[in-house]
């Protein structure tokens, strides 16, 4: 049997195919879940460390630290693995989404932090000139000047995450990487896995050609 029939048999990646769909599906909802709440997370952390009291300061200093420390596979097992002994019983995807949301949320955090202290001290001055509020100023004024350094290493990160979303099937979820390796199993062939890794390209080069485009054309938006 050559390589050819090994590594690229169309007959299993045909009857596969079905399979790792469903696995796609899964992926994708991880990866926009996870981003979704990732990135709520990451702005309240941000400006809890900006604008907190000291010790809600000191706590959005250590989560930010301790989860950029930590690398993904291992706080996924701890979700998963760990709180069940504290009484805590989740779900795979429901493990997979708290590890990366919390992971991203960390990454947001610092990018939404540098993004907001690069606007003018002008603008601040300006707000508070106007008697706007906190919440009024970050809304209409603040934040619509630091989106623009904010979106490129943001959406960097999300594209990492989405590729990390193939951890997911050290704790049995469902995912594409998961299924592909059933598929592999099933049929006694590593074409699955070679149909996994296409659509997983697929998939990721698009994203990571637009954060390319994000960055130059904020780049230059930024030096007008």
């Amino acid at each position: 049997m050559s390589a050819l029939e090994i590594f690229f048999n169309m007959d299993v990646l045909v009857r596969a195919f079905p399979i790792l769909l469903r696995g796609l599906g899964m992926t994708l909802l991880l990866g926009a879940t996870s981003i979704i709440l990732g990135t709520i997370i990451g702005t309240g952390i941000a400006l809890m460390r900006l604008y907190a009291v000291l010790p809600l300061r000191l706590f959005a200093i250590g989560y930010t630290d301790f989860l950029r420390a930590m690398p993904v596979l291992v706080v996924l097992i701890l979700v998963y693995y760990a709180l069940p002994f504290a009484g805590i019983v989740l779900s795979s995807f429901a493990a997979a989404t708290i590890a990366l949301s919390a992971v991203l949320g960390a990454y947001t955090a610092e990018v939404v932090r540098n993004g907001i202290q690069a606007v003018p001290s002008g603008q601040f001055e300006a707000c508070a000139a106007l008697g706007l509020s906190f919440w009024r100023m970050m809304q209409k004024v603040i934040l619509p000047q630091a989106v623009r350094l904010i979106i490129p290493p943001h959406a960097s990160n999300c594209v990492s995450i989405v590729k990390d979303t193939s951890l997911a099937s050290v704790v049995a979820m469902t995912d594409l990487l998961k299924q592909a390796t059933d598929a592999q199993a099933l049929f006694a062939n590593p074409t699955p896995l070679i149909g996994a890794a296409l659509i997983y390209v697929a998939i990721l080069w698009p994203l990571v050609r637009l954060t390319s485009w994000l960055e130059r054309r904020y780049q230059r938006a930024y030096q007008r």
